[in-house]
């Protein structure tokens, strides 16, 4: 069974929504961010609402819904924050965790250089070979479900692969043939 970490910037809306989608179809799966800190829309776009990670999703769907429960309804966070605390207890961040993976996608370029650039700091003591493969999803709700069904597509077909090193380059090249209009990137680290 390929273990997969799917993650963005805060762990929040595209990491989880294919988490979510994952699990669901009996992945085994884990998700995370790469900032330095959580950040989700405020009341305006230049006041963020900020937080630690590790801050429970339940803390933040009720803080929220205690300042403005309308705004956040309407722009979607407490729909997304009741789907994550459904599927953990808060939002993780990569470089803190030691847990080791099969296939790491990441949703963001950014995200996948920070991806690449801590497994090279951490250092390999195991050679045990992880495929990094960023899929580009803007972040908002509607292009994160898009996302989920995508990384879905794309997770079924490593996880028929025989032998993944071998199958990876073409199993990328049908996902960019089925979706032309998304860049992907790819690189293998090791653990």
């Amino acid at each position: 069974m390929v273990r997969f970490a799917v993650i963005c910037a805060s762990n929040q809306n595209r990491s989880m929504e294919a988490h979510n989608v994952l699990l669901k179809n009996g992945f085994t799966v884990s998700s995370y961010g790469t900032g330095t800190m959580v950040r989700l829309p405020g009341p305006t776009i230049d006041k963020p609402n900020i937080y630690n990670f590790g801050t429970p999703y339940n803390d933040v769907y009720i803080e929220l819904k205690g300042k403005d429960a309308s705004l956040y309804q309407s722009n979607g966070l407490l729909l997304m924050l009741d789907r994550n605390r459904k599927i953990k207890t808060s939002p993780e961040r990569f470089q803190e965790s030691r847990k080791e993976f099969d296939v790491i996608i990441t949703c963001e370029e950014r995200c996948f250089d920070a991806v690449c650039e801590d497994l090279i700091q951490r250092g390999e003591s195991h050679s045990n070979p992880v495929h990094v493969i960023n899929v580009e999803i803007k972040d908002n709700y509607e292009e994160a479900m898009v996302g989920g069904r995508m990384i879905l597509h794309l997770a079924k077909d490593i996880e028929q692969s025989k032998d993944l090193d071998e199958e990876i380059q073409p199993i990328l090249d049908r996902f960019q043939q089925r979706y032309p209009n998304t860049s992907i990137l790819h690189s293998v680290s090791f653990f």
